[in-house]
Formats: structure tokens, C-alpha cells, sequence
């Protein structure tokens, strides 16, 4: 019997252990890489031929779904499920999992940090240092402030842990979450309107999954509502904040910064109005690139790959 053949299309899946890898050649999964660079004809090409897939952030259509009679299993190398036709996969019988919660602390941490530079501009004045510019830059503490994070599950809630040991007051927006949990209440309250939340926040995180109700959440309205000199922080999708808004609210002076992990165009344009402002940050999607995030969620998407091919429950099942 022909071994069951799966594709890794993930860059990072197995980069910092080979113990994923072995997982799927242990159980018998002939394994294939394609994960270097990514074109879409060459992956068109060779999916056809494959029972499972294991998926980064590239795009996995309908059309091209719809041409892989042996594909039956997607794994998402990672949390965000926006690349992948969710009703296509269901309609052709494709289970697709995902790996939500393991980089959440490495996401948080990044949130953090982002803050903290947004704070102090210490991205922006490194840079000038190192162009020849020796001068100062007042930033603002972030010790004592108020933190509006917009999205409270696994992510948003581990932003607010680390906003308690700066004593921060903590403001959260979740549609899907009514009240605080326990381990909250001393410093934590659920707004029910998000603008008037943001009246109140020095700091805003993002951390929501793009979907309709959460595409173009963040336009110039909700910018406006925050306090002058305030910063976005977002480590979620690019396309829950109208980056040409956010834009003109930085240049105004409005927003005194904003930090971006995730743009709507990725890699970002060299023309990005972005790049031209220095108080803006953009980094390269790294929310999740941390030695102990990374092992997890290869692991358990090859953990899935194997629940699968012998017949067992698989975890975190989307469809």
C-alpha cells in the first residue's frame, strides 16, 4: 500500500526542532517540503497529488480546492483561518484544524514590546542614532496608564497579565465576553461599546481574527475617540484597522505612534504610506515566531496529521 503523502507549505514548521518532522515519518506519512518560497502555480501543480497539507498564510482557493480528490486534511500552521475557503473545504469532505492558544504568550509578548517602543519611540531613535542623529525624544510612561485591548480571549487576556505588573487599568472589548473573569476583577472592566471605551485608553492592542464584522473595525471614527498622544498596537490582522486612516492619524500628530505586526499587503509595499512616517513600526508578522510557539505549533499540527491518518479524534477542528 502507497504511503499517504502530505506537503508542508509553513516556513517555520519544524524550525527549531526536528521532533515534528519525526512525529509524521514515525507514523508513516511520506513527507514533502515546498515552504522556501511560495508561487501559486508551482503549488497548484503539486497539491492534486497530496492527502494532507500542512498550510502557512498563502491563499488556498476554492477552484484550486475543488481539483484535490485525495486531499482530506488542512493544517493551519498557526491560529488565523482567513487564507483558507472554509465552505469550500466543508463542502468537499477536507477537515481543516488549527492551532489556537499555542503562541499566544508569544504574541502578548510582542504586543508588549510593541507598546513599549510605541511608548518611548525606542525603534525610531535607534535609527537615528545609527543614521548620524544624536537627540533626544519625550515619550510617555506606560506605568500607571490605561490599556483598552480589543479582543479578550487567549491573547488579549494574556496582554492584560502583563498589564497588571505595570499597574495599568485595563479596558477590554469582546462582543463574545460579558463579564471578568474571575482572576480580572481587581484591575480589569468589559466595556460594551467600543468607542467609548477608546476615550478612555492611552494604549490600544488589537487582537481579533479578520472576518466580516471585524474588517474595517478601527477607521478614522475610533482613531478620533482616542485621547491625543495615545498608540495602536495592532498584532491581529491588517485589515481590522483602515490603514489609510491610521496613517493620517499618525501624521497629524493625533497618535503620538502606532506599531503594526500585520499588514493588509504582505510583505508591505515599499511605497506603503507607512514606511514614510518613523513613528510608525511595522514588523513582519512575527507575533508568533518564538522558540517555544514555534515548536508547539508545529507539533501539534503534526499531532493532527497523525491523529488522522490513524483514525483518531483530531484537536482544534474548524471544519
Amino acid at each position: 500500500m502507497d504511503k499517504k503523502k502530505i506537503l508542508i507549505t509553513s516556513r517555520s514548521f519544524g524550525s527549531v526542532s526536528d521532533q515534528p518532522l519525526k512525529t509524521l515519518e514515525d507514523a508513516g506519512w511520506e513527507v514533502h517540503f515546498d515552504n522556501q518560497s511560495f508561487d501559486m502555480d508551482r503549488f497548484a501543480a503539486e497539491i492534486p497529488d497530496y492527502d494532507a497539507l500542512i498550510i502557512s498564510a498563502h491563499p488556498f482557493p476554492k477552484e484550486l480546492m475543488a481539483k484535490c480528490p485525495k486531499l482530506k486534511l488542512i493544517a493551519k500552521h498557526g491560529a488565523g483561518l482567513d487564507n483558507i475557503d472554509l465552505p469550500a473545504a466543508k463542502e468537499l469532505g477536507i477537515h481543516v484544524t488549527n492551532t489556537p492558544g499555542t503562541n499566544s504568550s508569544a504574541v502578548a509578548d510582542l504586543a508588549f514590546a510593541l507598546m513599549m517602543d510605541c511608548a518611548r519611540h525606542v525603534t525610531e531613535v535607534a535609527m537615528a542614532v545609527r543614521k548620524g542623529t544624536w537627540k533626544t525624544r519625550i515619550g510617555q510612561d506606560v506605568y500607571g496608564k490605561t490599556l483598552g485591548v480589543i479582543g479578550f480571549g487567549a491573547i488579549g487576556k494574556h496582554v492584560a497579565r502583563r498589564a497588571k505588573g505595570f499597574n495599568m487599568k485595563v479596558l477590554a472589548y469582546d462582543p463574545g465576553v460579558k463579564e471578568v473573569p474571575e482572576e480580572f476583577k481587581d484591575y480589569c472592566e468589559i466595556c460594551p461599546d467600543l468607542d467609548e471605551m477608546l476615550t478612555h485608553c492611552n494604549f490600544v492592542t488589537i487582537h481579533l481574527p479578520l472576518i466580516d464584522s471585524t474588517r474595517n473595525m478601527i477607521t478614522a471614527k475610533q482613531l478620533a475617540a482616542m485621547p491625543e498622544g495615545s498608540c495602536l498596537i495592532n498584532v491581529a490582522r491588517g485589515g481590522v484597522v483602515n490603514e489609510n486612516d491610521l496613517y493620517e492619524a499618525v501624521k497629524s500628530g493625533h497618535l503620538s505612534a502606532a506599531a503594526c505586526d500585520t499588514t493588509v499587503a504582505e510583505p508591505i509595499p515599499a511605497d506603503h504610506p507607512f514606511l514614510t512616517l518613523d513613528n510608525i513600526l511595522v514588523t513582519s508578522h512575527i507575533g508568533m515566531y518564538s522558540w517555544e510557539a514555534i515548536n508547539a505549533v508545529s507539533q501539534m499540527c503534526a499531532d493532527n496529521a497523525v491523529a488522522w491518518l490513524q483514525g483518531r479524534e483530531m484537536i482544534n477542528v474548524v471544519v
